[in-house]
């Protein structure tokens, strides 16, 4: 898959570092930017296929990278966007993920990103439409709030948490040691428990995962 890119980070060693990255992977990076401003009108002048930005950067150095995420995000729907920061920003980063129903939307902490396929691989996932959260964003988030997923079982829960990172089925099989069929049982038990509604399963998914961060 190659995929037209804008990169947004202030950091100047680390932007180089990213756009030599993704275009040694076979991606083109249509603008490298380091503040908020440029961003939006760099998506503005060009849209993307997928932004991968920073979340504090100028001009206030304050989370504009992400305020600009959410805002692009309502003004072009379906504009996949993933965070890459150091930081797990509260206030905003709920907003970007309920944006566009969840779809075509990450959030990764640089400094828990250790292997290149693993960044590569979210970037496409997130391009195709699909949700990436960091565990320790998961957490995080999931802290500000009361439980409402009272009614999930132990094994239930932590199913929901790996499809919250973008596990597959049988990603989720080889990390508990389970097999598919039992992965379709406890996903088949999570969407009848939050009462979502009936849609096509990566649809479901995806709500069942902004159920969890709502939590």
């Amino acid at each position: 898959m190659s995929l037209r890119l804008i990169v947004a980070e202030d950091a100047v060693l680390l932007r180089e570092g990213l756009v030599g990255l993704l275009e040694r992977v076979g991606h083109q990076v249509v603008a490298a930017v380091g503040d908020a401003d440029a961003l939006l009108a760099a998506v503005r002048a060009d849209r993307p296929d997928l932004i991968v930005t920073d979340v504090r950067m100028p001009p206030s150095l304050g989370d504009d990278g992400l305020r600009a995420a959410v805002e692009l995000r309502t003004e072009f729907p379906g504009l996949p966007v993933l965070v890459l920061s150091q930081y797990v920003e509260r206030s905003y980063a709920l907003r970007l993920l309920d944006s566009g129903g969840g779809a075509g939307v990450g959030y990764l902490l640089k400094e828990r990103v250790s292997k290149v396929a693993d960044f590569t691989g979210a970037i496409e996932r997130v391009a195709a439409g699909g949700t990436v959260v960091d565990p320790e964003v998961i957490q995080q988030l999931v802290q500000l709030r009361q439980d409402p997923l009272e009614k999930l079982s132990s094994r239930e829960r932590e199913v929901l948490a790996l499809i919250a990172e973008g596990r597959t089925n049988a990603g989720l099989a080889k990390q508990l040691f389970i097999s598919e069929a039992a992965v379709n049982k406890h996903i088949g038990n999570i969407f009848n428990k939050l009462d979502l509604p009936v849609a096509t399963e990566g649809h479901r998914r995806v709500l069942a995962v902004l159920a969890y961060l709502r939590a």
